[in-house]
């Protein structure tokens, strides 16, 4: 017997309310659908729909589309309209709303998100859950799959937006629900144990155990703030848990990030990098989520890398330039190129080139190739301009 995503995957072709084609099936389940469509008239706009099977309570579903759904806030998934409709023999509710082509879920299996991008996602979040707390109102699915990109910003969805307390059909429980939704139904509280849990989640690829009263144990492999904001979203006790204010708070200065790529060039006086990566297009076949903004720590390692060999090979191989003619009956001797300046992160005691044994000098001591897994670098197109700076002597040869 087929599913309802079975049967809601041969619907690509139809149109909804005489207006919205429904362009590319992006993703579903047992309750909803989601498909590329378009809206407008001359310039048409690319947008998503989502389906969702008609219930008793239609009308209450439609004004949560049409009420706190369509709250104006830059981090939040806009909402244009909604309505009735029916495919076949389904009676269905529609809602059109922004289109993105990412969500976080996607990212967790490939890696998981590094401090400087868990900053990047959690300050975000945090600014369009206050906003929606301080008016009333609960996310009441924060969750990665919820957490999207649309245009290099990063966006929340906002079709589950309701009024705090306001009760809906039950769900299955998953991890990022708060232990005390079952029976009061959603909440600013709630939201910021969801909003913890998608913080676990997200910095190490694993959700927190649900289902029980006792505190969740957070990692001490979280860096911090991350560890000490996880701690106090996810207490038992709603009433000791933070706000979206106090995490905003605590996210006034940018966490450190421990260089992941690094390395020691000998003589080098500056290696710069300018990376310019070109648009690129982007299958529709996801459901709604964001540009590849959660591939930009990939890219960037693999930059330096380039930067770390271009350089090795001036440095190695420097330019064969004549010298110019002189007449000096003793030529003076070759100026003597400094040693290295620092020793390399990696090592306790790095020693200058020239004391290494089998080191050409110029070489690079230690390279660390970045882990960039094979979907990213599958993922990755555009175009890379490398810089690199080198000193020459009076000969055209490079010195440094």
């Amino acid at each position: 017997m087929s599913t309802p995503t079975e049967l809601w995957k041969n619907w690509e072709g139809q149109v909804v309310d005489g207006k919205f084609p429904l362009r590319q099936w992006l993703g579903g389940s047992d309750h909803s659908v989601v498909f590329l469509t378009e809206r407008g008239g001359k310039d048409r706009q690319k947008t998503a729909i989502k389906l969702t099977a008609a219930e008793l309570d239609e009308g209450t579903q439609l004004s949560r589309w049409s009420g706190p759904g369509k709250l104006s806030h830059p981090h939040l998934i806009r909402l244009f309209e909604c309505g009735r409709c029916q495919i076949e023999e389904t009676r269905l509710l529609y809602v059109v709303m922004e289109y993105a082509d990412e969500n976080l879920l996607e990212i967790l299996p490939l890696r998981p998100l590094g401090p400087d991008e868990a900053f990047e996602m959690l300050r975000p979040v945090a600014e369009a859950l206050a906003s929606l707390h301080r008016g009333g109102f609960a996310h009441s699915r924060v969750k990665p799959s919820n957490i999207m990109a649309v245009d290099n910003h990063l966006k929340m969805s906002a079709d589950a937006v309701r009024r705090t307390g306001e009760r809906g059909l039950e769900r299955v429980r998953s991890a990022y629900d708060a232990p005390e939704v079952a029976t009061a139904g959603p909440s600013p509280a709630a939201d910021i144990w969801a909003l913890g849990a998608t913080l676990v989640a997200v910095l190490t690829q694993n959700e927190p155990k649900s289902g029980t009263r006792e505190p969740v144990a957070v990692s001490e492999t979280i860096p911090q703030p991350f560890r000490e904001i996880a701690r106090q979203c996810l207490q038992i006790d709603p009433r000791e848990r933070c706000t979206a204010s106090d995490i905003l708070s605590r996210l006034q200065t940018r966490p450190v990030q421990p260089q992941a790529v690094q390395t020691h060039a000998l003589h080098a006086h500056a290696v710069q990098t300018e990376a310019s990566i070109g648009d690129r297009a982007v299958e529709a076949r996801r459901s709604p989520g964001g540009s590849k903004r959660w591939i930009v720590a990939p890219v960037v390692a693999v930059g330096l890398l380039l930067v770390v060999w271009a350089g090795s090979k001036f440095l190695v191989h420097p330019p064969s330039v004549p010298a110019p003619e002189t007449h000096s009956a003793s030529p003076q001797p070759p100026a003597e190129t400094p040693a290295a300046q620092a020793p390399t992160p990696f090592s306790e005691k790095a020693k200058p080139a020239q004391e290494e044994k089998g080191v050409v000098q110029g070489s690079v001591l230690r390279q660390v190739q970045p882990d960039v897994s094979r979907n990213a670098l599958n993922t990755i197109e555009g175009r890379l301009k490398v810089v690199v700076q080198v000193s020459v002597d009076a000969s055209g040869s490079v010195s440094a």
